[in-house]
């Protein structure tokens, strides 16, 4: 079962309020007109994860910041790929970079970790099971 689209947003709401609060300072110090291209690149093999969640972070922050994706959720990423590419406001992807990445880094380990466990236990009677020891949603 997948989280809808109104839950993501939801979890992603409420990381933004603990990560970022009212705003962020830093962010302010730069002009609200500049732009920037910004890439999220993997630094060893991983399996796309999180794309829902990265997008939402920035269609909080600003609707206007555009990501293009350069691998599927699903798809494996070599080290050293660029993941996906961030363009549009510096306040709202620095404001928002943070959140986009533990994000990215926790869905993309769990299913990284998890191929690689469905992988040892190919052509064998074993079935991988989930636990109630998982993260809610």
């Amino acid at each position: 079962m997948s989280p809808t689209k109104e839950q993501i947003r939801e979890q992603v709401a409420l990381a933004l309020s603990e990560d970022i609060g009212a705003g962020d300072l830093t962010a302010l110090l730069i002009s609200e007109s500049e732009t920037v291209r910004a890439q999220l690149i993997c630094r060893e093999d991983a399996v796309a994860c999180g794309r829902d969640w990265v997008e939402a972070v920035f269609e909080i922050l600003d609707p206007a910041v555009h990501t293009d994706w350069c691998f599927n959720d699903g798809d494996e990423i070599p080290a050293g790929k660029t993941w996906c590419v961030i363009e549009g406001s510096v306040r709202a992807i620095l404001s928002g970079e943070r959140t986009a990445l533990n994000f990215a880094q926790l869905l993309a380990g769990t299913a990284t970790a998890t191929r690689a466990m469905v992988r040892e236990i190919q052509g064998t009677q074993a079935q991988l099971l989930d636990t109630r020891k998982t993260l809610p949603g």
